[in-house]
């Protein structure tokens, strides 16, 4: 491992950052200020958690680096300036492994996570404080209050927790190593593309890159956006002229909406109904309905003549089968609308979309209005 002292490393990374802003607007001085302080800090958990590993050595990044600077006109020593202090983060790449197989998976104990005391808590003072920016982004979104609180506060608690791993580092490693996964290709093609929006979003706010803190997946601020996802869908909710996910909740509260009516939420629509299996057919037919991908695309009498069954869901709209195993108890069904679907669009998994409503549910219920 190669390391500097710390006043070495600060005055070496204040030096890049005016490199890499050359063309950008300047900083406020308050902000200016912060930034600079985050520069000089590395805590001690991130210094224990990555290593430096010479990236600018690497074939694949030296081919990325061309491409920034050929398609995207970024200086070439501030990029490998930049590459040479990025880090290599272990944990990013421990942590996107699969899980092991064998292990069942468990709605329930999954649900118990983030639909909790404290989080109900907490998302029912969020939406009091907030109250008039979420009917704001309902009237104009048409998503939910309580489908907003719910994203916000199964990702990071109402921003308690939107992670501690410096964004470049963990996204650079992951991109350019990916462990091996029968998708790693694909893996690596989107995190190397977030490698490339972090530059360009840190170019187009004016800010340090290396100021960006997230997961270890790369996911930024109160709703944990790529920075893919905030150049495409974030906005200036509270009218600042700025964008800015990691401090403002009212800006996480209007981008959510956002999103969910980019990838097809419908005004009015509900999620999701619960739904029962008839046990009683002698051939599994409603099984043709899993696994048939991220959007609701059957017919109810499609899905009643395979012995799916449910009580109050609409003969008029389309479904998908939505399945949440509990383990080894008996599996809970649901149909999941055009709504339930756009949800996944942001975490790809049934038990998220589904924690996400009841998480949003509880805090209504909390509120008691």
């Amino acid at each position: 491992m190669i390391s500097c002292n710390r006043p070495a490393r600060a005055a070496l990374a204040l030096a890049l950052l005016a490199s890499f802003l050359a063309s950008a607007a300047p900083l406020p001085s308050h902000a200016a200020a912060k930034n600079a302080a985050k520069l000089r800090k590395v805590s001690s958990t991130q210094e224990e958690a990555s290593e430096y590993a010479n990236f600018t050595q690497w074939k694949e990044v030296a081919a990325f680096i061309d491409r920034m600077v050929n398609e995207h006109q970024f200086e070439r020593a501030a990029l490998e300036s930049l590459f040479n202090q990025v880090r290599y983060v272990e944990t990013a790449v421990r942590l996107v492994k699969p899980a092991p197989p064998g292990k069942p998976k468990n709605w329930r104990a999954y649900r118990a996570r983030f639909i909790d005391p404290v989080r109900i808590r907490a998302g029912a003072e969020f939406w009091n404080t907030h109250a008039d920016s979420l009917a704001e982004a309902e009237a104009k979104y048409g998503v939910p209050a309580e489908i907003i609180v719910g994203i916000i506060g199964v990702e990071t608690v109402y921003g308690r927790n939107t992670g501690n791993f410096r964004v470049i580092d963990a996204l650079t490693t992951l991109a350019f190593d990916y462990p091996q996964t029968p998708n790693r290709d694909a893996r690596m093609n989107f995190f190397r593309g977030e490698v490339e929006n972090t530059l360009l979003y840190a170019r187009e706010a004016g800010i340090d890159p290396f100021s960006l803190y997230g997961s270890y997946a790369g996911a930024i601020g109160w709703p944990q956006f790529m920075p893919g996802s905030i150049r495409r869908y974030a906005v200036d909710f509270d009218g600042d002229g700025r964008i800015d996910l990691r401090n403002s909740p009212v800006d996480a509260i209007g981008s959510v909406a956002r999103f969910l009516l980019e990838h097809g939420w419908k005004t009015g629509e509900p999620t999701a109904f619960r739904a029962a299996i008839d046990q009683a057919q002698p051939v599994r037919a409603w099984e043709m309905f899993l696994g048939q991908g991220l959007e609701a695309k059957f017919r109810l009498d499609e899905l009643q003549a395979a012995g799916v069954q449910s009580s109050d869901a609409p003969t008029d709209k389309l479904y998908g089968l939505v399945d949440l195993q509990n383990g080894e108890e008996p599996t809970e069904y649901w149909l999941g609308t055009d709504n339930f679907f756009a949800i996944t669009k942001y975490n790809r998994s049934f038990f998220y979309a589904m924690s996400v409503i009841d998480l949003g549910h509880e805090v209504r219920l909390a509120r008691g209005r």
